[in-house]
């Protein structure tokens, strides 16, 4: 279980005093994010689907001197992301970073044997549910800026090998093309707004993925030197993500936005 290193110190901090809305909170590179931003002085709301992941976020900061609540979002759901950002507010008084970071693999199968269902589904969480967190942070953002962080992929802006993931993948492009609308219109406010696409990272992100069988009818097979990642020969850790998140989150990325950064370990290169 990932821990935070140090007690927070809260006259330090490379996000200090600021107020982090982060989604997908409760797992993987969301709570990684989390556990990073507080450790840097950041106020976290931990927007996850409530369950005994997120609080056990909330008691690893709040155990080493930091804050956190839980929010209970569904991010595909509008009004419980509007709540969420809203309560987020209503308790610290003010929104400087949002990390809409919640995500799932969905349905992988051929595109002629997807239903719209699965396809919705799929787009409600990924893109519609980065639409509503940029969307209702946008108010509290505008006096005073801030950074938005969307969590993108690889899949969908610099690889499109994952056979069956038509769905993903479009959800994933979207973000990156939504993501510089929204870094253009914002710059008046210095409300910046970036893209990280991860490659493969250790997270539980395969739970929401359903695979199925028609997927063998067309997949090709790719054989890579030296396995997938040629970086490192491993997938990347949520932790690594979370240092990217926290430089994009703080002042040390002030002149970056519109921008989308892969962290890969080269492997969308192959």
């Amino acid at each position: 279980m990932p821990q935070l290193e140090t007690a927070i110190n809260p006259n330090l901090g490379r996000v200090k005093d600021r107020v982090a809305f982060v989604t997908g909170a409760g797992s993987g590179i969301g709570r990684a994010a989390a556990l990073k931003l507080a450790s840097e002085g950041a106020r976290v709301c931990l927007a996850d689907l409530k369950d005994n992941r997120t609080d056990e976020v909330k008691q690893l900061i709040e155990e080493k001197g930091g804050e956190a609540f839980v929010a209970d979002v569904d991010v595909s759901d509008e009004a419980r992301v509007r709540e969420g950002i809203e309560k987020a507010v209503g308790k610290w008084g003010r929104l400087d970073i949002v990390f809409a970071n919640a995500g799932i693999n969905g349905t992988w199968t051929p595109i002629e044997n997807m239903t719209s269902e699965q396809w919705d589904d799929t787009l409600a969480t990924n893109l519609k549910g980065t639409f509503l967190a940029v969307k209702y942070a946008i108010p509290y953002m505008k006096e005073h800026g801030g950074s938005i962080i969307v969590t993108s992929s690889i899949n969908g802006s610099r690889k499109f090998s994952s056979f069956g993931a038509s769905a993903y993948s479009a959800s994933k492009a979207g973000q990156v093309a939504f993501a510089k609308m929204a870094a253009l219109e914002l710059a008046r406010y210095r409300i910046r707004v970036n893209v990280i696409c991860p490659g493969a990272i250790d997270t539980n992100i395969g739970e929401n993925t359903n695979i199925t069988p028609e997927l063998k009818t067309i997949q090709i097979p790719v054989k890579y030197p030296e396995g997938s990642q040629p970086l490192e020969h491993r997938s990347g850790k949520p932790e690594q993500v979370a240092d990217l998140v926290l430089f994009l989150a703080s002042d040390e990325s002030s002149h970056i936005s519109g921008t989308e950064m892969f962290i890969d370990g080269a492997e969308s290169l192959l």
